[in-house]
């Protein structure tokens, strides 16, 4: 039998493992969704608390619940309805469903498409719904529609919020005078200065030419600088589907083109996105020609970095991003999903340089149909995925 080390050796053990990186690469946790929900979407607080909403019910007509889970406790909290109508939310299609973002004093604010038309609107589709936590926390207000003219939701919206009380929900939708079909939506951006209280009447604030894929999805994000960005799939042709990435530096004022991935195809392919922000500066991730890719964003000099993509030939879908406190970052994705499938369930940690570190994880029928991933960081430094 080997003596151990002395104590100042094993000291000196611990700081060259530490150096070479062997035990560097941090841990990745899996939770299914509780109450065997669906579509999962997750937000981290300052203190290091998780914000929960997932899906519950028919594809095409159930609800969504809430859960919050405190700093170092391993159970979440019973669930809260968000939705005030019920079955007004919908699941299917993968990129149609709730999302999530927390404003000013933690408030929690949710959107979704909702599942009918609304009797007697101008417009025509169903509405982009929004609700908050009231001042109690312990409920959610009634749901609002804010579309006024924008009408034909499809592929969803998406939901923003800063600590300076802006809130910010945005969809891709047409105007009643749009005679050109998907090349002629426009993303919309309907702006609350008052913590959600009350918003403005939909503005557009994609370029003109870019149009919009009506069945895929798009996702809105505030970085701590208050900078607004917003991934979105163009439509500008029948073929050219770019996925296209904006950044608003004067609160939805104004928006600028970041980053255009280009896409020939004739056919929606339905595809979501995801952004996180590290301690460098922003990661935003999206699907193009069936591959996830994703890439660092830096709002100040208006460049995006080289994408990137984990290695291998799988079909990819629906990515995750989460980064932790020393800039590394988390992808998760879906493989093999699709109408009315389930698939699996993939991730890659990548260092704070983007580079891959540590095995690339899978579960094989991971993910349920309609079914979505969200990736959290912890306080440790590790990682965690629901599904």
């Amino acid at each position: 039998m080997k003596p151990r080390p002395s104590a100042p050796w094993r000291i000196i053990l611990i700081i060259a493992v530490a150096i070479s990186g062997v035990a560097a690469v941090p841990s990745v946790s899996r939770l299914r969704t509780p109450h065997d929900g669906i579509q999962p979407q997750a937000v981290v607080d300052g203190s290091g608390g998780v914000h929960l909403i997932y899906f519950q019910g028919k594809p095409g007509g159930g609800d969504i619940f809430y859960v919050h889970q405190k700093p170092g406790d391993e159970v979440f909290s019973n669930p809260i309805p968000v939705n005030s109508e019920t079955g007004s939310a919908i699941a299917t299609g993968s990129i149609r469903g709730a999302h999530l973002a927390l404003g000013r004093n933690g408030r929690v604010h949710v959107v979704w498409n909702g599942a009918k038309p609304v009797a007697g609107a101008s417009y025509k589709g169903v509405p982009m719904c929004y609700t908050r936590l009231d001042d109690s926390g312990s409920r959610f207000e009634p749901q609002r529609n804010l579309i006024t003219f924008a009408g034909g939701l499809d592929g969803g919206g998406s939901v923003a919020a800063d600590t300076a009380g802006n809130v910010y929900v945005l969809w891709h939708g047409s105007a009643p005078d749009n005679s050109k079909g998907e090349p002629g939506r426009a993303v919309y951006l309907a702006k609350s200065t008052d913590d959600g209280g009350t918003f403005s009447a939909e503005t557009a604030a994609s370029p003109k030419a870019s149009g919009a894929c009506g069945c895929c999805g798009m996702r809105a994000f505030t970085d701590r600088a208050g900078n607004l960005f917003a991934l979105f799939r163009g439509a500008s042709t029948s073929m050219d589907r770019d996925e296209i990435l904006l950044v608003s530096r004067n609160q939805g004022e104004r928006f600028d083109v970041l980053n255009r991935s280009p896409w020939s195809i004739a056919a929606c392919p339905m595809s979501s996105a995801a952004f996180c922000e590290s301690k460098s500066g922003v990661f935003a991730a999206w699907e193009t020609t069936g591959q996830i890719q994703f890439a660092s964003v830096d709002a100040t000099t208006g460049k995006a970095g080289p994408p990137a993509s984990p290695s291998g030939t799988a079909k990819r879908k629906h990515p995750a991003l989460a980064s932790n406190h020393r800039g590394e970052v988390l992808l998760a994705w879906t493989e093999g999903t699709g109408w009315q499938r389930g698939g699996a369930l993939a991730w890659q940690v990548f260092d704070a340089s983007g580079k891959p570190i540590g095995e690339r994880g899978r579960v094989a029928d991971g993910v349920p149909v309609w079914g979505l991933v969200a990736a959290i960081a912890k306080p440790d430094g590790s990682f965690g995925i629901i599904h």
